[in-house]
């Protein structure tokens, strides 16, 4: 069971590094001005709930396989993605998303490292 668990963790985590990448792509794209910002959010904005999805799912997934070191250490990343998404939602604000890029490079070193 436990190589299971970390199979599945493990290619979860290739698959947010993978969307941390095109993250940056896309971001580092409107900054040179090839896109806009409106199709820079409809293009972000659809991959935000799978990366909540697929960093819970992992979360839990060390929670339940009582991996309780691994577990500490991504709550505060899961959290984090949870405490952003449900503060956007409330503000219902969709453009202010790729121009709040203050708090990006610390959250990007936090989900990269784990």
């Amino acid at each position: 069971m436990e190589a299971v668990v970390f199979v599945f963790s493990l290619l979860d985590c290739c698959a947010l590094i993978f969307l941390s990448v095109y993250f940056i792509i896309t971001l580092s794209d409107l900054e040179c001005d090839y896109i806009n910002a409106r199709s820079c959010c409809s293009k972000l904005n659809k991959w935000v709930i799978p990366e909540l999805i697929g960093h819970a799912i992992v979360t839990v997934l060390m929670l339940i396989s009582l991996h309780w070191f691994i577990f500490l250490l991504n709550l505060p990343v899961a959290t984090w993605n949870i405490y952003r998404n449900t503060q956007s939602w409330a503000a219902e604000v969709t453009h202010e998303r790729s121009h709040d890029q203050a708090w990006f490079p610390l959250a990007l070193f936090l989900h990269v490292s784990l």
